[in-house]
């Protein structure tokens, strides 16, 4: 990218509210590992450092500490892939989920826990706890294949292609996740159901270890990749112009998609308009420029998460709610004031 682009979008002095959100954040972390079934002190963080911890300290070594982390990790990251689709497809109100990817996680699951079923069971023991989480993996970046190469090959270049493709896709994998709910056992059903809600019961500290990397190296990228959704957002004839490689940028765009969603989809199931809302919050608090956009959206991200997943646990103790239903409780009236909005942008009634 030239000096063209540099003149187009000036660099923008770093947001000074930093400090205040990154507090805030922890204040919600730390507010999230008191909560729960059994209700944590001051005593139990100190007991942490004891040589044989209670079990207040216990709880919140082994079970609250990666929780939150894993659910700060993964709504930063579901806050990233949002932000990141609305920048691609010059859409507000755009998603992973319109590239399929999801859907082609959901799908694979659907396949492991009924057609292949008995396949999993004769694995190992230590490794059957991993089996849906990597099917999922596997069918999010089968989905990502299959976007490219179809896309290239339909609609080489154009993101009114990738996205009906991505629509296509995603409608078949649903038929293949039908079917698989038509042949599934009582049990498979209720399984394959539990995991289409969303929960992040499956937290744990390897697991935080895998996706926190992605969600950092994304991160990193965001100021040359906000840099380059800036002037995508004026077209594509205008991005090429200053120098914005439009082709390769959109590969790449969907390849962080493809991982974003996909690790998290992968130990979470489906957890819904967190990437919808997070980058309009964004948007709310900095502006239009993405590379202050794409920060804050996965700030936002993973505030909504924590908060949403602290409410799952503590709504109905002893029991759990899954964390998807407060996420889709909370998004379906936004997602309904933003269609609205923009209505009334355009102009004219139905």
């Amino acid at each position: 990218m030239d000096a063209r682009l540099e003149r187009l979008t000036p660099r923008w002095p770093a947001l000074p509210g930093w400090p205040l959100a990154l507090a805030v954040l922890a204040a919600a972390m730390v507010l999230a590992a008191n909560s729960g079934a059994l209700d944590l002190g001051l005593a139990d963080w100190q007991a942490l450092l004891a040589d044989e911890p209670a079990q207040g300290a216990q709880v919140l070594a082994q079970l609250r500490l990666p929780r939150v982390a894993f659910s700060v990790v993964v709504g930063a990251a579901l806050g990233l892939a949002g932000a990141l689709s609305q920048g691609l497809f010059r859409n507000p109100l755009a998603e992973p989920s319109l590239l399929g990817i999801p859907g082609g996680a959901i799908c694979a699951v659907a396949l492991v826990l009924t057609v292949f079923a008995t396949w999993a069971g004769g694995l190992p023991s230590a490794w059957r706890p991993v089996v849906v989480p990597c099917a999922a993996l596997a069918g999010a970046w089968l989905m990502c294949a299959l976007l490219q190469v179809v896309a290239r090959w339909l609609a080489p270049g154009a993101v009114a292609g990738l996205l009906l493709t991505g629509l296509a896709l995603n409608a078949l994998a649903m038929a293949v996740v039908g079917l698989c709910t038509y042949l599934a056992t009582d049990e498979q059903l209720r399984n394959l159901s539990f995991w289409q809600l969303g929960s992040l019961a499956l937290a744990n500290w390897p697991v935080v270890a895998v996706l926190a990397p992605v969600v950092v190296g994304v991160l990193v990228l965001a100021p040359r990749w906000g840099q380059a959704l800036n002037a995508l957002a004026l077209g594509d004839a205008v991005a090429a112009q200053v120098g914005v490689p439009v082709v390769r940028l959109r590969r790449a765009l969907v390849l962080a998609l493809a991982l974003l969603s996909g690790l998290a989809v992968a130990w979470c199931g489906l957890i819904g308009f967190v990437g919808l809302l997070a980058p309009h919050a964004a948007r709310g608090l900095v502006g239009a420029d993405a590379r202050r956009v794409l920060p804050v959206a996965a700030w936002v991200g993973a505030l909504l998460l924590l908060l949403a997943d602290t409410a799952a646990r503590t709504l109905v103790v002893p029991a759990e709610l899954p964390v998807g239903i407060l996420t889709a409780l909370l998004g379906a009236p936004v997602l309904f004031l933003l269609l609205r909005r923009a209505q009334r942008d355009i102009g004219g009634g139905w």
